[in-house]
């Protein structure tokens, strides 16, 4: 078993930033791709951003390319999110991933473990 927990939501305006970490913990020695997922009232959890073990690959949502930015420190056993020129769209509670494969993957199927969530607000 692997426990996801992220951190790093909170509230800002249009245009302003903000990092979301998700620590990993238990099952560590397996090598995980890693997602990062958003979901709104109503609606189904949406891909955004997922990352190779390695790091050397990444792949985004439309919705984000040249905003968001994925990385990760297997080190720490953490993996961020970058998110940049935020907009009120963005709002949505934004989930944590790790799938037991090597490469990036947008599929929900995928993806093993879950993390509880953080509420990302953009709002003036």
């Amino acid at each position: 078993q692997v426990q996801l927990v992220e951190s790093g939501g909170g509230l800002v305006q249009p245009g302003g930033s903000l990092r979301l970490s998700c620590a990993a913990s238990g099952r560590t020695t397996i090598s995980y791709a890693m997602g990062w997922f958003r979901q709104v009232p109503g609606k189904g959890r949406e891909f955004v951003a997922s990352i190779s073990w390695s790091g050397g690959s990444t792949n985004y949502a439309d919705s984000v390319k040249g905003r968001f930015t994925i990385s990760r420190d297997n080190a720490k056993n953490t993996v961020y999110l970058q998110m940049n020129s935020l907009k009120p769209d963005d709002t949505a509670v934004y989930y944590c991933a790790a799938a037991e494969r090597l490469r990036v993957t947008p599929w929900r199927y995928e993806y093993d473990y879950w993390g509880q969530g953080t509420q990302v607000t953009v709002s003036s």
